[in-house]
């Protein structure tokens, strides 16, 4: 399953291969509540077809006929707002108060390279900087070290295409069925790695990449990068705990075990005498998950992925006021 950027970037190069001239919008700002975060990409074809999204749905309506009726035409970026006025917020359904500039670019023959090459990059995990000239309209990539917030300057707006965030989950469950459910809605690739051959192939839960191997070999191969998260949810403190040591000590952005706190002190005591240093053991989400409460796999699903998501929020706004 591609991510949401993979499938808007495959969309715009199989209709530059058929010699089309779609077009590329990008959400280069947003001044308070926004549907959409700054970087958030949709592509149109000439059909009026779209792929993705930077709303509810009715400000692509709108683009969509000025974008037939030839107003974003041409190799220069337009820049355009919605939600200027309060009439602007209620007739295309934004958040009260909530602006949002878009950035349209129609691209054309000589986009096919750079399309190309950020599609290939999200592929095999690398992360690329892509430097559109605001007058001209061309673009340039370049390799980047890490993942940076999108910036519009006077004469240029740079943007990053980088791999999708992947969470390993190490132990098949109802728990990790739950988990694997929502994590894929929300646009995560999901990896579930298990040492028991029997338990993957009962796994009842939706279509996710399976893995058989011992727990901390799986983490060094797959969830290493700054674009990883590894969930621990075997119950076995032996499986578990290989697979923490492991994550810890890497560059992965979340490490979360399940468990109780009584549990949760146990597992940090252990990690310790195992040779974890603080710092490391610092990064340790346990008891992983938000407190609401939860009881049900569902439930406690939800807690997870809503703890990723305040982290994954709280680390752009962090980024963008840097």
């Amino acid at each position: 399953m591609n991510s949401a950027d993979q499938t808007i970037l495959s969309c715009l190069l199989a209709s530059l291969t058929q010699g089309e001239q779609p077009w590329l919008v990008t959400v280069a700002a947003t001044i308070g509540s926004s549907p959409r975060p700054v970087g958030s990409l949709v592509a149109f074809r000439a059909d009026g077809s779209q792929v993705g999204s930077v709303s509810g749905g009715c400000v692509e309506e709108d683009l969509i006929a000025r974008l037939l009726a030839g107003e974003f035409a041409g190799p220069q970026v337009y820049l355009t707002e919605y939600g200027v006025s309060a009439e602007d917020n209620e007739k295309w359904g934004l958040p009260c108060g909530g602006r949002l500039e878009l950035a349209i670019q129609q691209l054309d023959s000589k986009d096919l390279h750079w399309v190309r090459d950020a599609y290939q990059a999200m592929m095999t995990r690398q992360t690329l900087r892509r430097t559109v000239a605001l007058t001209l309209g061309e673009t340039q990539i370049s390799p980047a070290a890490q993942f940076a917030p999108l910036e519009v300057r006077d004469d240029a707006m740079t943007h990053c295409f980088g791999p999708r965030h992947r969470l390993l989950l190490v132990g098949a469950g109802r728990l990790a069925a739950s988990l694997s459910t929502l994590a894929l809605a929300m646009d995560y690739e999901v990896m579930l790695a298990d040492s028991r051959e029997w338990a993957l192939d009962q796994w009842q839960g939706p279509q996710v990449e399976k893995i058989l191997g011992l727990p901390d070999d799986v983490v060094r191969e797959h969830a290493a990068d700054e674009h990883c998260a590894v969930i621990t949810l075997s119950h076995d403190p032996r499986v578990d705990d290989m697979a923490l040591m492991e994550a810890l000590d890497s560059a992965c952005w979340y490490v979360g075990a399940l468990g109780s706190v009584r549990t949760t002190e146990k597992r940090l005591r252990r990690l310790s005498q195992l040779g974890l240093s603080p710092d490391a053991l610092a990064r340790l989400h346990a008891p992983v998950g938000i407190s609401i409460g939860s009881k049900t796999a569902m439930e406690i699903a939800v807690s997870i992925m809503a703890e990723l998501t305040q982290l994954r929020g709280e680390a752009r706004n962090s980024a963008r006021n840097a």
